[in-house]
Protein backbone atom coordinates (compact mmCIF):
# COMPACT_ATOMS: atom_id res chain seq x y z
CA UNK A 1 0.00 0.00 0.00
CA UNK A 2 1.08 3.62 -1.14
CA UNK A 3 2.14 5.57 1.72
CA UNK A 4 -0.18 8.82 2.29
CA UNK A 5 2.01 11.87 1.31
CA UNK A 6 1.09 15.75 2.66
CA UNK A 7 0.30 18.42 0.41
CA UNK A 8 3.96 19.64 0.95
CA UNK A 9 5.18 15.77 0.05
CA UNK A 10 5.87 14.67 3.17
CA UNK A 11 4.76 11.15 4.41
CA UNK A 12 1.71 11.54 6.63
CA UNK A 13 0.65 9.25 9.78
CA UNK A 14 -1.90 6.73 9.63
CA UNK A 15 -3.77 9.15 12.08
CA UNK A 16 -3.75 12.10 10.37
CA UNK A 17 -6.93 12.80 10.28
CA UNK A 18 -7.00 12.00 14.04
CA UNK A 19 -4.66 14.57 14.88
CA UNK A 20 -6.78 17.69 12.55
CA UNK A 21 -9.70 16.35 14.60
CA UNK A 22 -7.72 17.16 17.59
CA UNK A 23 -6.64 20.45 16.53
CA UNK A 24 -9.59 21.64 15.02
CA UNK A 25 -11.65 20.81 18.35
CA UNK A 26 -9.45 23.02 20.31
CA UNK A 27 -9.83 25.87 17.92
CA UNK A 28 -13.54 25.76 17.73
CA UNK A 29 -14.02 26.21 21.16
CA UNK A 30 -11.64 28.60 21.60
CA UNK A 31 -13.66 30.61 18.43
CA UNK A 32 -17.02 30.72 20.67
CA UNK A 33 -15.48 31.45 23.92
CA UNK A 34 -13.35 34.10 21.97
CA UNK A 35 -16.69 35.53 20.09
CA UNK A 36 -18.72 35.49 23.31
CA UNK A 37 -16.38 37.62 24.70
CA UNK A 38 -15.79 39.63 21.88
CA UNK A 39 -19.45 40.15 21.69
CA UNK A 40 -19.13 40.88 25.33
CA UNK A 41 -16.96 43.69 25.15
CA UNK A 42 -18.94 45.72 22.19
CA UNK A 43 -22.26 45.39 24.36
CA UNK A 44 -20.36 46.55 27.45
CA UNK A 45 -18.96 49.65 25.44
CA UNK A 46 -22.26 50.16 23.75
CA UNK A 47 -23.99 49.98 27.45
CA UNK A 48 -21.33 52.25 29.20
CA UNK A 49 -20.94 55.27 26.15
CA UNK A 50 -23.28 54.81 23.89
CA UNK A 51 -20.24 56.59 21.62
CA UNK A 52 -20.73 55.19 17.66
CA UNK A 53 -16.66 56.53 17.63
CA UNK A 54 -15.69 54.19 20.61
CA UNK A 55 -16.72 51.39 18.64
CA UNK A 56 -15.21 53.00 15.88
CA UNK A 57 -11.76 52.84 18.02
CA UNK A 58 -12.61 49.35 18.79
CA UNK A 59 -12.59 48.12 15.87
CA UNK A 60 -9.46 50.10 14.83
CA UNK A 61 -8.22 48.25 17.70
CA UNK A 62 -9.05 45.06 16.60
CA UNK A 63 -8.02 44.99 12.87
CA UNK A 64 -4.89 47.24 12.67
CA UNK A 65 -2.26 44.85 14.63
CA UNK A 66 -3.83 42.24 12.16
CA UNK A 67 -2.61 44.33 9.02
CA UNK A 68 0.82 45.26 10.75
CA UNK A 69 2.00 42.87 12.77
CA UNK A 70 1.38 39.49 10.22
CA UNK A 71 3.92 40.33 8.07
CA UNK A 72 6.28 39.76 10.97
CA UNK A 73 3.99 37.05 12.83
CA UNK A 74 4.77 35.35 9.66
CA UNK A 75 9.00 36.08 10.43
CA UNK A 76 8.77 33.91 13.51
CA UNK A 77 6.62 31.11 11.77
CA UNK A 78 9.53 30.36 9.62
CA UNK A 79 12.42 31.04 11.95
CA UNK A 80 10.88 29.21 15.21
CA UNK A 81 8.95 26.63 16.22
CA UNK A 82 4.98 26.43 14.38
CA UNK A 83 3.62 24.54 17.16
CA UNK A 84 4.84 26.80 20.31
CA UNK A 85 4.05 30.01 18.56
CA UNK A 86 0.51 29.24 17.94
CA UNK A 87 -0.16 27.77 21.49
CA UNK A 88 1.87 31.41 22.99
CA UNK A 89 -0.86 33.20 21.02
CA UNK A 90 -3.27 31.36 21.75
CA UNK A 91 -2.46 31.78 25.66
CA UNK A 92 -1.20 35.08 25.85
CA UNK A 93 -4.83 36.25 24.73
CA UNK A 94 -6.02 33.52 27.33
CA UNK A 95 -4.15 35.38 30.19
CA UNK A 96 -5.49 38.80 29.01
CA UNK A 97 -8.58 37.82 29.38
CA UNK A 98 -7.85 36.21 32.90
CA UNK A 99 -6.52 39.33 33.97
CA UNK A 100 -9.07 41.35 32.77
CA UNK A 101 -11.94 39.08 34.24
CA UNK A 102 -10.39 39.47 37.82
CA UNK A 103 -9.79 43.49 37.02
CA UNK A 104 -13.46 43.50 36.51
CA UNK A 105 -15.14 41.61 39.42
CA UNK A 106 -12.13 43.61 41.51
CA UNK A 107 -14.04 46.51 40.00
CA UNK A 108 -18.00 45.40 41.01
CA UNK A 109 -18.16 44.91 37.70
CA UNK A 110 -16.97 48.13 35.65
CA UNK A 111 -13.84 48.47 33.78
CA UNK A 112 -11.83 51.07 32.65
CA UNK A 113 -12.43 51.59 28.72
CA UNK A 114 -8.49 51.52 28.24
CA UNK A 115 -8.52 47.98 29.28
CA UNK A 116 -10.91 47.01 26.78
CA UNK A 117 -8.85 48.54 24.39
CA UNK A 118 -6.12 46.52 25.53
CA UNK A 119 -8.28 43.43 25.61
CA UNK A 120 -9.21 43.89 21.96
CA UNK A 121 -5.54 45.03 20.99
CA UNK A 122 -4.43 41.76 22.44
CA UNK A 123 -6.84 39.64 20.25
CA UNK A 124 -5.53 41.50 17.13
CA UNK A 125 -1.89 41.25 18.20
CA UNK A 126 -2.62 37.54 18.63
CA UNK A 127 -4.21 36.80 15.78
CA UNK A 128 -1.42 38.64 13.33
CA UNK A 129 1.02 35.71 15.29
CA UNK A 130 -1.45 33.03 15.00
CA UNK A 131 -3.03 33.20 11.71
CA UNK A 132 0.70 32.70 9.43
CA UNK A 133 1.69 29.85 11.71
CA UNK A 134 -1.72 27.95 12.04
CA UNK A 135 -1.86 27.93 7.87
CA UNK A 136 1.69 27.20 6.90
CA UNK A 137 1.07 24.33 9.19
CA UNK A 138 -1.74 22.97 7.61
CA UNK A 139 0.37 21.54 4.04
CA UNK A 140 2.49 19.68 6.26
CA UNK A 141 -0.77 17.69 7.94
CA UNK A 142 -3.07 16.84 5.24
CA UNK A 143 -2.95 15.32 1.84
CA UNK A 144 -3.31 17.90 -1.58
CA UNK A 145 -6.64 16.19 -2.29
CA UNK A 146 -8.07 17.70 1.30
CA UNK A 147 -6.29 21.15 1.13
CA UNK A 148 -9.01 23.06 0.19
CA UNK A 149 -11.41 21.59 2.36
CA UNK A 150 -9.09 22.27 5.17
CA UNK A 151 -8.45 26.16 4.36
CA UNK A 152 -12.43 26.24 4.04
CA UNK A 153 -12.74 24.62 7.70
CA UNK A 154 -11.95 27.62 9.47
CA UNK A 155 -14.27 30.21 7.65
CA UNK A 156 -16.72 27.32 8.18
CA UNK A 157 -16.38 27.83 11.76
CA UNK A 158 -16.11 31.45 12.02
CA UNK A 159 -19.69 31.57 9.90
CA UNK A 160 -21.58 29.09 12.14
CA UNK A 161 -19.84 30.82 15.29
CA UNK A 162 -20.69 34.54 13.94
CA UNK A 163 -24.74 33.68 14.37
CA UNK A 164 -24.72 32.28 17.58
CA UNK A 165 -21.76 34.37 19.13
CA UNK A 166 -23.47 37.29 19.73
CA UNK A 167 -26.44 36.07 21.62
CA UNK A 168 -24.83 33.82 23.15
CA UNK A 169 -22.21 36.42 24.24
CA UNK A 170 -24.60 38.79 25.69
CA UNK A 171 -26.90 35.90 27.48
CA UNK A 172 -23.86 34.96 29.10
CA UNK A 173 -23.17 38.81 29.85
CA UNK A 174 -26.53 39.48 31.51
CA UNK A 175 -26.93 36.10 33.55
CA UNK A 176 -23.17 35.20 34.91
CA UNK A 177 -21.60 38.43 34.59
CA UNK A 178 -18.90 40.04 32.52
CA UNK A 179 -16.10 38.55 34.43
CA UNK A 180 -17.35 35.46 33.63
CA UNK A 181 -17.50 35.45 30.24
CA UNK A 182 -13.67 36.71 30.59
CA UNK A 183 -12.95 33.70 32.34
CA UNK A 184 -14.65 31.46 30.16
CA UNK A 185 -12.56 33.06 27.34
CA UNK A 186 -9.88 32.08 29.10
CA UNK A 187 -10.78 28.65 29.18
CA UNK A 188 -11.41 28.31 25.80
CA UNK A 189 -7.60 29.49 25.00
CA UNK A 190 -6.65 26.60 27.32
CA UNK A 191 -8.80 24.09 25.13
CA UNK A 192 -6.77 25.53 21.74
CA UNK A 193 -3.49 24.97 22.83
CA UNK A 194 -4.13 21.78 24.39
CA UNK A 195 -5.58 20.32 20.90
CA UNK A 196 -2.55 21.46 19.89
CA UNK A 197 0.10 20.23 22.78
CA UNK A 198 -1.16 16.90 21.67
CA UNK A 199 -1.19 16.67 17.82
CA UNK A 200 2.64 16.07 16.52
CA UNK A 201 3.21 18.82 14.16
CA UNK A 202 6.15 18.29 11.78
CA UNK A 203 8.62 20.68 12.72
CA UNK A 204 9.81 22.90 9.25
CA UNK A 205 12.43 26.17 9.68
CA UNK A 206 14.10 28.16 7.48
CA UNK A 207 17.84 27.88 8.87
CA UNK A 208 18.96 31.05 6.73
CA UNK A 209 16.65 32.73 8.33
CA UNK A 210 17.64 32.62 11.93
CA UNK A 211 20.98 34.46 10.87
CA UNK A 212 19.25 37.51 8.87
CA UNK A 213 17.94 40.62 9.87
CA UNK A 214 14.43 40.56 10.41
CA UNK A 215 13.80 42.67 7.45
CA UNK A 216 16.07 40.65 5.19
CA UNK A 217 13.42 37.96 6.43
CA UNK A 218 10.38 39.95 5.30
CA UNK A 219 12.49 40.97 1.85
CA UNK A 220 13.02 37.27 1.32
CA UNK A 221 8.82 36.52 2.15
CA UNK A 222 8.10 39.24 -0.36
CA UNK A 223 10.91 37.49 -3.19
CA UNK A 224 9.01 34.02 -2.32
CA UNK A 225 5.60 35.54 -3.42
CA UNK A 226 6.72 37.86 -6.21
CA UNK A 227 8.76 35.16 -7.72
CA UNK A 228 5.80 33.75 -8.93
CA UNK A 229 4.05 36.08 -11.54
CA UNK A 230 0.34 34.77 -11.16
CA UNK A 231 0.28 34.91 -7.48
CA UNK A 232 1.47 38.83 -7.35
CA UNK A 233 -1.26 39.47 -9.60
CA UNK A 234 -4.24 37.54 -8.04
CA UNK A 235 -3.40 38.99 -4.48
CA UNK A 236 -3.28 42.31 -6.38
CA UNK A 237 -6.63 41.69 -7.64
CA UNK A 238 -8.24 40.00 -4.72
CA UNK A 239 -6.99 42.91 -2.44
CA UNK A 240 -8.64 45.39 -4.74
CA UNK A 241 -11.80 43.10 -4.53
CA UNK A 242 -11.79 43.59 -1.18
CA UNK A 243 -11.17 47.35 -1.09
CA UNK A 244 -14.29 47.62 -3.75
CA UNK A 245 -16.34 45.35 -1.62
CA UNK A 246 -15.35 46.20 1.96
CA UNK A 247 -17.85 49.23 2.11
CA UNK A 248 -20.90 47.40 1.39
CA UNK A 249 -20.75 45.60 5.38
CA UNK A 250 -21.02 49.74 6.74
CA UNK A 251 -24.10 50.20 4.14
CA UNK A 252 -26.68 47.53 4.84
CA UNK A 253 -28.41 48.32 7.55
CA UNK A 254 -29.03 51.78 5.39
CA UNK A 255 -30.07 50.12 2.12
CA UNK A 256 -32.71 48.01 4.73
CA UNK A 257 -33.81 51.01 6.80
CA UNK A 258 -33.50 54.14 3.83
CA UNK A 259 -34.28 52.28 0.91
CA UNK A 260 -36.48 49.68 1.38
CA UNK A 261 -38.23 50.83 4.24
CA UNK A 262 -37.25 48.13 7.30
CA UNK A 263 -36.83 47.76 10.35
CA UNK A 264 -34.40 46.69 13.09
CA UNK A 265 -36.23 43.15 12.10
CA UNK A 266 -35.47 43.13 8.59
CA UNK A 267 -31.90 44.09 9.48
CA UNK A 268 -31.18 41.45 11.86
CA UNK A 269 -32.96 38.96 8.77
CA UNK A 270 -30.47 40.26 6.68
CA UNK A 271 -27.64 39.39 8.75
CA UNK A 272 -28.83 36.13 9.47
CA UNK A 273 -29.05 35.46 6.23
CA UNK A 274 -25.57 36.44 5.77
CA UNK A 275 -24.76 33.69 8.06
CA UNK A 276 -26.36 31.22 6.77
CA UNK A 277 -25.37 32.02 2.97
CA UNK A 278 -21.41 31.88 4.39
CA UNK A 279 -22.28 28.61 5.89
CA UNK A 280 -23.87 26.97 2.60
CA UNK A 281 -21.32 28.57 0.46
CA UNK A 282 -18.36 27.06 2.59
CA UNK A 283 -19.87 23.36 3.13
CA UNK A 284 -20.36 23.14 -0.47
CA UNK A 285 -16.46 23.77 -0.52
CA UNK A 286 -16.13 21.23 2.09
CA UNK A 287 -18.18 18.69 -0.07
CA UNK A 288 -16.60 19.74 -3.27
CA UNK A 289 -13.27 20.57 -2.47
CA UNK A 290 -13.18 23.36 -4.58
CA UNK A 291 -12.05 21.59 -8.11
CA UNK A 292 -8.90 21.83 -10.07
CA UNK A 293 -9.09 25.64 -11.15
CA UNK A 294 -8.89 27.62 -8.01
CA UNK A 295 -7.87 30.80 -9.21
CA UNK A 296 -10.78 30.83 -11.73
CA UNK A 297 -12.87 30.19 -9.15
CA UNK A 298 -11.93 33.28 -7.32
CA UNK A 299 -12.68 34.96 -10.44
CA UNK A 300 -16.31 33.00 -10.72
CA UNK A 301 -16.88 34.29 -7.13
CA UNK A 302 -15.89 38.11 -7.81
CA UNK A 303 -18.34 38.04 -11.01
CA UNK A 304 -21.18 36.81 -9.73
CA UNK A 305 -21.06 38.47 -6.04
CA UNK A 306 -20.85 41.66 -8.39
CA UNK A 307 -23.99 40.35 -10.19
CA UNK A 308 -25.80 39.65 -7.23
CA UNK A 309 -24.84 43.05 -5.75
CA UNK A 310 -25.67 45.32 -8.72
CA UNK A 311 -28.56 43.57 -8.94
CA UNK A 312 -29.54 44.29 -5.48
CA UNK A 313 -29.25 48.33 -6.28
CA UNK A 314 -31.63 47.84 -9.02
CA UNK A 315 -34.36 46.00 -6.80
CA UNK A 316 -37.73 48.54 -6.15
CA UNK A 317 -38.09 49.93 -2.93
CA UNK A 318 -41.25 47.26 -2.51
CA UNK A 319 -38.64 44.32 -3.31
CA UNK A 320 -36.82 43.58 -0.13
CA UNK A 321 -37.33 39.68 0.11
CA UNK A 322 -35.74 39.64 -3.28
CA UNK A 323 -32.67 41.82 -1.02
CA UNK A 324 -32.58 39.63 1.69
CA UNK A 325 -32.36 36.33 -1.15
CA UNK A 326 -29.42 38.00 -2.96
CA UNK A 327 -27.87 39.00 0.36
CA UNK A 328 -27.53 35.13 1.06
CA UNK A 329 -26.50 34.57 -2.55
CA UNK A 330 -23.59 36.95 -2.44
CA UNK A 331 -22.51 35.53 1.06
CA UNK A 332 -22.46 32.12 -0.21
CA UNK A 333 -20.02 32.90 -3.28
CA UNK A 334 -17.99 35.51 -0.78
CA UNK A 335 -17.30 32.43 0.78
CA UNK A 336 -15.37 31.10 -2.05
CA UNK A 337 -12.38 33.59 -1.79
CA UNK A 338 -10.43 33.40 1.37
CA UNK A 339 -9.43 29.34 0.98
CA UNK A 340 -8.89 29.29 -2.68
CA UNK A 341 -6.10 32.18 -2.30
CA UNK A 342 -4.81 30.77 0.76
CA UNK A 343 -4.58 27.09 -1.37
CA UNK A 344 -3.16 28.69 -4.03
CA UNK A 345 -0.33 30.29 -2.28
CA UNK A 346 0.40 27.00 -0.03
CA UNK A 347 0.77 25.35 -3.20
CA UNK A 348 3.16 27.75 -4.79
CA UNK A 349 5.71 29.43 -1.93
CA UNK A 350 8.02 26.94 -0.59
CA UNK A 351 7.42 25.87 3.06
CA UNK A 352 10.14 26.66 4.77
CA UNK A 353 8.85 31.11 3.92
CA UNK A 354 5.19 29.92 3.83
CA UNK A 355 4.63 31.44 7.24
CA UNK A 356 5.97 35.00 6.21
CA UNK A 357 4.11 34.97 2.81
CA UNK A 358 0.82 34.35 4.51
CA UNK A 359 1.96 36.78 6.87
CA UNK A 360 1.87 39.52 4.09
CA UNK A 361 -1.30 38.15 2.09
CA UNK A 362 -2.74 38.70 6.08
CA UNK A 363 -1.77 41.98 6.45
CA UNK A 364 -3.09 43.04 2.77
CA UNK A 365 -6.41 42.28 4.04
CA UNK A 366 -6.32 43.67 7.43
CA UNK A 367 -4.81 46.91 5.95
CA UNK A 368 -7.15 47.74 2.74
CA UNK A 369 -10.67 47.00 4.19
CA UNK A 370 -10.58 50.30 6.42
CA UNK A 371 -9.37 52.80 2.73
CA UNK A 372 -12.34 50.43 0.78
CA UNK A 373 -14.81 51.31 3.78
CA UNK A 374 -13.49 54.82 4.12
CA UNK A 375 -13.42 55.76 0.17
CA UNK A 376 -16.71 53.97 -0.17
CA UNK A 377 -18.05 55.48 2.39
CA UNK A 378 -18.06 59.11 1.07
CA UNK A 379 -18.83 57.30 -2.65
CA UNK A 380 -22.05 56.16 -0.96
CA UNK A 381 -22.84 59.53 0.72
CA UNK A 382 -22.65 61.34 -2.76
CA UNK A 383 -24.53 59.31 -5.04
CA UNK A 384 -27.04 57.51 -2.84
CA UNK A 385 -27.23 53.70 -1.00
CA UNK A 386 -28.99 51.84 -4.07
CA UNK A 387 -26.52 53.43 -6.96
CA UNK A 388 -23.87 52.49 -4.73
CA UNK A 389 -24.73 49.04 -5.03
CA UNK A 390 -24.67 48.89 -8.55
CA UNK A 391 -21.90 50.95 -9.38
CA UNK A 392 -19.97 48.24 -7.05
CA UNK A 393 -21.57 45.62 -8.14
CA UNK A 394 -20.39 46.44 -11.85
CA UNK A 395 -16.98 47.44 -10.24
CA UNK A 396 -16.30 43.65 -9.27
CA UNK A 397 -17.74 42.23 -12.32
CA UNK A 398 -15.16 43.90 -14.42
CA UNK A 399 -13.00 42.59 -11.91
CA UNK A 400 -13.59 39.04 -12.11
CA UNK A 401 -13.95 39.02 -15.75
CA UNK A 402 -10.52 40.69 -16.22
CA UNK A 403 -8.88 38.82 -13.28
CA UNK A 404 -8.50 35.21 -15.15
CA UNK A 405 -7.45 36.49 -18.41
CA UNK A 406 -3.62 36.90 -17.78
CA UNK A 407 -2.08 33.46 -18.27
CA UNK A 408 0.63 33.32 -15.27
CA UNK A 409 -2.95 33.40 -13.23
CA UNK A 410 -4.47 30.87 -15.31
CA UNK A 411 -1.26 28.94 -14.84
CA UNK A 412 -1.09 28.90 -10.75
CA UNK A 413 -4.53 26.48 -11.77
CA UNK A 414 -1.62 23.86 -13.12
CA UNK A 415 0.90 24.16 -10.59
CA UNK A 416 1.72 22.57 -7.27
CA UNK A 417 5.37 23.60 -5.99
CA UNK A 418 6.93 22.23 -3.66
CA UNK A 419 10.44 23.01 -3.07
CA UNK A 420 11.83 20.73 -0.02
CA UNK A 421 10.22 17.93 0.68
CA UNK A 422 12.81 16.55 3.22
CA UNK A 423 11.54 14.39 5.70
CA UNK A 424 10.39 17.04 8.64
CA UNK A 425 11.31 15.93 12.91
CA UNK A 426 8.05 15.98 15.09
CA UNK A 427 8.06 17.40 18.15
Amino acid sequence: MTEELSAGGRPLPKNWLAIIAVIWAGQAVSMVTSYAAGYAAIWYVTETTGSALMLALMSICAYLPTGLISPFGGVLADRYNRKVIMIAADLGVGIVSLLLGFAILAGGGDVSLPLIGVLVLARGVGQAFHSPAMMATMPLLVPERHLMRINTLDQLLLSIVAIGAPAFGILLYTTIGFHSVMFLDFFGALAACAGLMLAKIPLVRDEQAKDQHVIANLHDGWRAITACRGLVLLIGGVTLGMIIFAPLSSVYPLMTYEYFGGNGYDASLTEAVWGVGMIIGSSVIMAWGGGKRLAGLIALACTLCGLFTAASGLLPPTMFPAFALLCGLMAIVCSWFNAPLITLVQRNVPEEKLGRALGFTTAASGLVSPIGLAAGGLLAEAIGIAPFFVVDGVACIVLGLVLYLPKSIRTLDATATHANNAPAEND
